[in-house]
């Protein structure tokens, strides 16, 4: 039997996972809300593996993985987030875990995740693949400054980009494009990462220059 625990700070979503797992056999699962339990709940239960969202209140996904590695080295620890993966990609391969998943993975793909975790192995997207090979070939190019060839925005941080262009809110970006205000502020920050900027203002006006969005 493999136990689960899956930390997330949202109910709907900790049950809705729980039932994807359960329907499959030899799955026990247990969910709690609040990072700052965890570390009591682990020392009453056993886990195979544990199931952390990226982004919760208190502590991170990341930093409590940090924490509960430092006592229970080996331990499995997926990430699970419902976040654009390609923008926080490299921060999830320098942390101590084990993988990571999509919250809008099926069941199938969440099962294989874990038991590929289990076995030491990870599976990626493709795409995020791509991603790591681009990212070993350019280690022996020179430490200038990115051309806009060498960077590129996806389809949501081009969409958001257009959205700022045309003066509106975070919040009115999210209601625009059918998002989370918090899940605009978190690709804003990406995008800020991307181009080495720190405003909107800066990342519009840089990604213009670059040709990655339109001026018009």
């Amino acid at each position: 039997m493999t136990t689960v625990l899956i930390v997330d700070d949202h109910p709907a979503v900790g049950a809705g996972t729980r039932s994807m797992l359960e329907g499959q056999s030899g799955m026990s699962v247990d969910v709690i809300e609040q990072s700052g339990k965890v570390q009591h709940l682990l020392k009453e239960k056993d886990y195979d593996v544990l199931l952390l969202d990226l982004y919760m209140p208190g502590m991170n996904g990341i930093e409590l993985a940090k924490t509960i590695r430092k006592e229970y080295p080996d331990i499995t620890i997926l990430i699970y987030t419902g976040f654009d993966l390609s923008t926080h990609f490299n921060m999830l391969v320098e942390a101590s875990v084990n993988g990571f998943v999509s919250k809008t993975a099926t069941s199938e793909q969440l099962v294989t995740a874990i038991e590929c975790a289990l076995r030491d192995e990870v599976v990626i997207p493709l795409h995020l693949f791509k991603q790591l090979r681009r990212s070993e070939a350019s280690v022996s190019q020179t430490t200038e400054t990115p051309s806009g060839s060498e960077i590129s925005l996806n389809e949501k941080e081009q969409s958001i980009l257009k959205e700022v262009a045309s003066g509106l809110t975070n919040r009115e970006i999210a209601q625009e494009l059918h998002m989370s205000q918090r899940s605009v502020e978190y690709t804003l920050t990406g995008i800020f990462n991307k181009l080495n900027v720190r405003s909107r203002t800066e990342a519009l006006y840089k990604a213009q220059e670059l040709g990655l969005v339109s001026k018009s």
